[in-house]
C-alpha cells in the first residue's frame, strides 16, 4: 500500500520528534526541515501529499513560505501550524488557501483528524456512504411496496434522489444497486398511477397537487396578500437537478420546497397548458378552441400562454397586472434584466426558461451534446454548470435585492429511455416516444397505461375514437419500420410524455428573500 508523503518545516523540529515517530508509525513517510527555504528546496525537488508549516520561523515566514509553495504545486494541501491566535495572520493564511489551521501546543490526534481530513476525506466518506446506503436500501424497498398515496411516493422519490446525489459526489460503488432500485420503484408507481389517475380525474378533490391547480392554490394566494410574484418556470427542469442548484440560491433565499404532479400526458403542450389555464385540456378545447391546437396541427403548440393566463385571471374575477416573458437564449434574459425595473410595478411576473428542453433535444440530435450528458449525473452537472452561469442566476438575485417572491417550477421532468415498445399506428400518430394518440394503435398492454375515453381523463378527443397510449418506466415506442436503426438512435436520450417520478413528481419551490 502506498505511503503518503508528508513534509513538516519547523525551526523548532527536534521538539517534535514524538509526533513524527507516531505518524511514521501510523503509515505515514515524514521528511522534516527546520526552515523556510528548506521547505521550498525539498518542494522543488519532490512531490508531498501534504505539507505542516510554521508560521513564525526566522528567515521566512510561513505565510511567505506558503506563497512560493503554492507556486510550485497548487494543489498540495498545507497545514498551518502556531503558537498565534491573531486574527489577521488567519485570515491571510485563510486568503492563501490552507487546508487547515492549528495552534500550537498540537497532540497526535489533532495532527491525525486534519491528515485524514485532507488526505482520506473521500475514502472515508466513500465507505461510510456506501454503508449507509446498504442499510437504507431494504428500508427503500419495505417503503416502495408500502406506499398507497401520493405523499408517499413523494417520500420514496425525494429519498432515491438524495441516494443518487450522495452516491454520485461520493464516488460510491453502488450506482448499479441504485439504478435496479429506482427501476424497481418506477415499476411500482406506474403501477399505481394506473390504479389511481382516473380516480383523480373524476374527484379532483382526491388528488394531489396537479398542474391545473399551481395558480388557484399556490400564486393567487399571495397575490391577494399583497405580495409581487415572479412565477418562473424552467422547462423539463427535473427534481433532482434542482436539488443540485439548490445551493446556488440558499445564501439569498429561504426555500421551501414541495413537489406536485404533471397531469398526463407529461409534455408541454398539455401540462404548460393546464398550469396557465387552470383547466385540464379537454376544457381547454372546449372552452377556448381557439386557444387550444391539436396534435394534427402543425401549429406551435405553447403559442398561446400569455391569453390562456389571462383567462384564468379573469375566471377568478381578479384583476392582477402580468407580465409574460419567454426565453430561449441569454439575450432575451438580458432583456428582462434590463427591463427589471417596469416588471416590478407588476404584481405577477411569469418567465419561461427552455433552456434545459433545448438541451434536451440537442442531446438526442447531437452527437456531441450526447457525449457531454452521457448519464443523469451528467445532465445535472451541466443544468448546474449551466444556472450557475446564466442570466438566471442574476436575475434570481436581483429579484432577492428586490424582496420580491419567486416561484420556481417546471411543468413536466424527463426520463432516460432504454427499452424500447414496438407500436403500430395510422398516419396520424404523433410522434412522441412516451405517449401517443391516434385511433389505431397495437402494442404490448403490460408496458403501457391506456386510456380509451380521453374525456374522463380531462383529454380532447380529435376523433370519436381517439385513445391515449403511455409508456412506463423507462420505455419509448418505436414502429417496426427502420426498427434496427430507430431504437439505437433514441435508447439513452432523455425523454417526456409518459408515466415515471421523474416526469410526474417535479419539484415547485417558493423563494422568500433573507
Amino acid at each position: 500500500m502506498k505511503r503518503n508523503k508528508i513534509l513538516w518545516a519547523d525551526d523548532e523540529i527536534d521538539l517534535l520528534k514524538p509526533h513524527i515517530l507516531f505518524l511514521e508509525e501510523k503509515g505515514y513517510d515524514v521528511t522534516p526541515v527546520i526552515s523556510g527555504q528548506d521547505a521550498i528546496d525539498s518542494c522543488s525537488e519532490q512531490t508531498f501529499d501534504l505539507i505542516f508549516l510554521d508560521e513564525n520561523m526566522p528567515g521566512l515566514t510561513g505565510l511567505e513560505t506558503l506563497v512560493s509553495i503554492k507556486e510550485i504545486d497548487p494543489a498540495v494541501p498545507v497545514i498551518m501550524v502556531t503558537k498565534s491566535e491573531e486574527e489577521s495572520i488567519m485570515n491571510q493564511a485563510i486568503g492563501n488557501r490552507i487546508a487547515d489551521y492549528l495552534i500550537k501546543p498540537v497532540n497526535p490526534n489533532q495532527l491525525l483528524l486534519s491528515i485524514k481530513k485532507n488526505l482520506h476525506k473521500n475514502d472515508i466518506i466513500t465507505t461510510a456512504t456506501t454503508e449507509s446506503y446498504q442499510q437504507e436500501f431494504g428500508r427503500i424497498g419495505m417503503q416502495i411496496n408500502d406506499s398507497f398515496t401520493a405523499d408517499d411516493w413523494a417520500e420514496v422519490y425525494k429519498k432515491l434522489v438524495y441516494w443518487e446525489i450522495e452516491l454520485e459526489e461520493n464516488q460510491a460503488p453502488m450506482q448499479e444497486m441504485l439504478i435496479m432500485q429506482k427501476r424497481e420503484a418506477n415499476s411500482a408507481f406506474g403501477k399505481f398511477i394506473r390504479k389511481n389517475y382516473m380516480g383523480w380525474m373524476a374527484d379532483p378533490a382526491s388528488r394531489p397537487l396537479m398542474s391545473p391547480d399551481l395558480f388557484k392554490t399556490k400564486v393567487f394566494p399571495l397575490l391577494d396578500a399583497g405580495e409581487k410574484v415572479f412565477f418562473i418556470l424552467i422547462d423539463n427542469f427535473r427534481f433532482d437537478q434542482w436539488r443540485v442548484v439548490r445551493s446556488l440560491l440558499s445564501d439569498r433565499f429561504t426555500v421551501d420546497e414541495e413537489m406536485y404532479y404533471s397531469i398526463l400526458p407529461t409534455a408541454t403542450q398539455y401540462a404548460r397548458n393546464a398550469i396557465f389555464s387552470g383547466l385540464m385540456p379537454a376544457q381547454i378545447a372546449q372552452m377556448f378552441p381557439d386557444l387550444w391546437v391539436d396534435e394534427e396541427s402543425e401549429e406551435g403548440k405553447n403559442t398561446n400562454e400569455e391569453p390562456l393566463i389571462q383567462t384564468q385571471i379573469d375566471r377568478f374575477r381578479k384583476r392582477y397586472d402580468f407580465s409574460y416573458h419567454k426565453v430561449y437564449e441569454s439575450q432575451y434574459g438580458e432583456r428582462i434584466l434590463n427591463g427589471l425595473n417596469d416588471l416590478l410595478r407588476n404584481q405577477l411576473n411569469v418567465v419561461v426558461i427552455n433552456f434545459i428542453d433545448m438541451l434536451s433535444h440537442a442531446r438526442t440530435e447531437s452527437k456531441m451534446i450526447r457525449e457531454l450528458a452521457q448519464s443523469a449525473a451528467a445532465y445535472r452537472s451541466l443544468t448546474r454548470s449551466w444556472f450557475q452561469h446564466s442570466v438566471m442566476l442574476e436575475l434570481l438575485n436581483r429579484l432577492a435585492d428586490e424582496g420580491c417572491r419567486v416561484i420556481l417550477t417546471t411543468d413536466h421532468g424527463t426520463i432516460q429511455v432504454d427499452d424500447p415498445i414496438k407500436i403500430t399506428g395510422d398516419r396520424n400518430t404523433n410522434t412522441n416516444l412516451r405517449y401517443k394518440t391516434g385511433r389505431h394503435m397495437t402494442c404490448d398492454s403490460k408496458y403501457i397505461f391506456e386510456i380509451n375515453d380521453p374525456a374522463r381523463a380531462g383529454l380532447p378527443s380529435p376523433h370519436l375514437s381517439t385513445r391515449y397510449v403511455f409508456a412506463t418506466n423507462a420505455y419509448f415506442f418505436a414502429y417496426p419500420n427502420n426498427y434496427n436503426y430507430y431504437v439505437p438512435y433514441y435508447r439513452g436520450t432523455f425523454q417526456h410524455g409518459g408515466i415515471s417520478m421523474e416526469e410526474m413528481m417535479v419539484p415547485f419551490i417558493t423563494l422568500q428573500p433573507k
